[in-house]
């Protein structure tokens, strides 16, 4: 019987779904201090804005992080930040997929797979380093929030740092912000 209260208050904030899960008005983009005054243009030769990820690209399949391209950033861009998110997973908060800061300014994608020199990866929602492609449970296709972040500043965090304390270091220092969202469902 002790569980009931635990059972109630999760009823209580899961929503009409009974599934607790966060909304895309979460993601870091969302964050009027991230946005930045200038928009990317982000793109992918694999990838195609609402339609599903290769499973190439999820961790049902090599878990590899597709190639991204992104044009538009403005006068004054130090370094570029990338995250991917999901807000679809059953959680409070979108889950992050993938962070990384410190990206060239001179650089203006990332390859297939690479991760280019001097950038940084961060730990993704379950705690490992690097890109962890889309795993959502059976069910409805999630939608995977590819963000770019254009920035005045190369950012010091140390390796292994999460989304929030990418976040957090961002936070006034985004010139220009755009995303790729596509979807991927479990087969």
């Amino acid at each position: 019987m002790r569980l009931l209260p635990v059972i109630a208050a999760f009823a209580m904030t899961a929503g009409a779904s009974g599934v607790l899960a966060a909304s895309a008005d979460q993601v870091a983009l969302a964050n009027p201090a991230l946005k930045g005054k200038a928009t990317l243009q982000v793109s992918s030769s694999a990838l195609k804005s609402g339609a599903p990820i290769p499973t190439v690209y999820s961790s049902y399949g090599a878990s590899t992080s597709p190639p991204l391209s992104w044009r538009g950033a403005p006068r004054g861009t130090k370094a570029f930040a990338v995250m991917l998110e999901d807000p679809d997973a059953p959680m409070a908060a979108p889950f992050v997929h993938w962070v990384m800061w410190n990206v060239p300014a001179g650089d203006h994608g990332l390859a297939e797979g690479r991760v280019p020199e001097g950038a940084v990866q961060g730990k993704m929602g379950a705690g490992r380093l690097g890109y962890f492609g889309p795993r959502p449970p059976a069910g409805p296709a999630h939608h995977y929030h590819f963000e770019v972040f254009a920035l005045d500043q190369p950012l010091t965090l140390d390796a292994g740092a999460d989304a929030k304390a990418l976040e957090t270091a961002m936070a006034g220092h985004v010139l220009a912000s755009g995303e790729l969202v596509a979807t991927y469902q479990k087969q």
